[in-house]
């Protein structure tokens, strides 16, 4: 009998474990999306500085 309830907690694990498996490769699945729209959304220019004119940003203005 005891070698019967070792080799069916064995089984509960491996299906524990492969349970755990799969819910990870799914964060990491979730992760690497949202990495993807971060990147791509850096990778756009700011449309707001395009229209500005040219000479708006150049100098700094500053007094003591």
């Amino acid at each position: 009998m005891d070698v019967n309830m070792t080799a069916g907690s064995t089984m509960v694990q491996g299906s524990s474990g492969s349970v755990g498996i799969a819910v990870l490769k799914k964060a990491l699945d979730v992760e690497a999306q949202s990495a993807m729209i971060l990147i791509e959304s850096i990778a756009q220019p700011l449309t707001p500085a395009a229209n500005l004119p040219p000479n708006l940003g150049q100098n700094i203005n500053t007094s003591a």
